[in-house]
């Protein structure tokens, strides 16, 4: 829950890196509070009748994670050493979220690259306090 509050705090921050984890954790999270809501929603008589797309409370949640959801997308890209702009792949129809998810679940590129500091230095190479990394095959500083 923690790496889910951690992008909510980051609200419209659009630069810098994130963890594979920090990005899989708020989609976990978001998608699980989406069908809690949506639940609620036809629970309480809520959802849109006219389709099954949801009703008021999802639909609120939906728009209040947009930007947090954007960037930390564009974050997730910066990792892999590209571009934020990757993240319009998911307007290609069919291919496009599946290219995505792909490129959302690479490792992101070992020490600094030009969108910032390695957000895993301190598990890779050992922070102050730790004893050694707790990734096998990256050296100790």
């Amino acid at each position: 829950m923690q790496w889910y509050i951690d992008v909510l705090k980051k609200y419209a921050v659009f630069t810098g890196r994130a963890r594979r984890k920090e990005y899989w954790m708020f989609v976990l999270f978001s998608t699980i509070i989406s069908i809690i809501l949506s639940t609620l929603d036809r629970i309480l008589g809520l959802d849109f009748t006219s389709s099954n797309s949801g009703g008021w409370l999802q639909t609120i949640y939906s728009l209040a994670i947009l930007l947090p959801g954007i960037g930390v997308a564009i974050r997730r890209m910066h990792d892999t050493g590209r571009s934020g702009w990757w993240i319009l792949i998911n307007l290609i129809p069919c291919v496009g979220f599946i290219w995505f998810i792909v490129l959302a679940a690479q490792e992101g590129n070992a020490g600094d690259n030009q969108y910032g500091p390695d957000p895993k230095a301190a598990e890779r190479f050992g922070g102050p306090g730790m004893a050694g990394p707790t990734e096998p095959g990256y050296p100790t500083v």
